[in-house]
């Protein structure tokens, strides 16, 4: 269930960032909410909406290395964290990766 709930979510050409409300960092959602993503690329998604909690994270573990969130991925890749994702767009990686996959206006 876990497994295909994240699988669902995470497709090409679309941004998605599964959170937790309770997570401080909110860095990665206020960075990629001022830019100018085509409607419905941008997705956040709390995981703690979903009983099975616990087992998204153990997949995210599974799937990317590591269980904590926020989780970001670019199309089918997880580019990683918070820090990751601010690094990126330091180093002007980000808004290139965006244009690749079509999700900029």
């Amino acid at each position: 269930m876990a497994q295909a709930f994240v699988n669902s979510k995470i497709q090409p050409g679309k941004v998605v960032v599964l959170i937790k409300p309770t997570c401080p960092c909110r860095r990665a959602q206020e960075l990629l909410s001022q830019l100018p993503f085509k409607q419905g690329l941008l997705e956040f998604v709390d995981i703690t909406a979903h009983d099975d909690t616990n087992e998204i994270q153990d997949y995210l573990q599974q799937l990317t290395g590591a269980r904590m969130v926020p989780r970001v991925f670019i199309g089918k890749e997880c580019i990683g964290g918070c820090s990751d994702l601010v690094n990126m767009h330091e180093k002007g990686e980000l808004l290139t990766r965006l244009k690749q996959i079509g999700a900029l206006q």
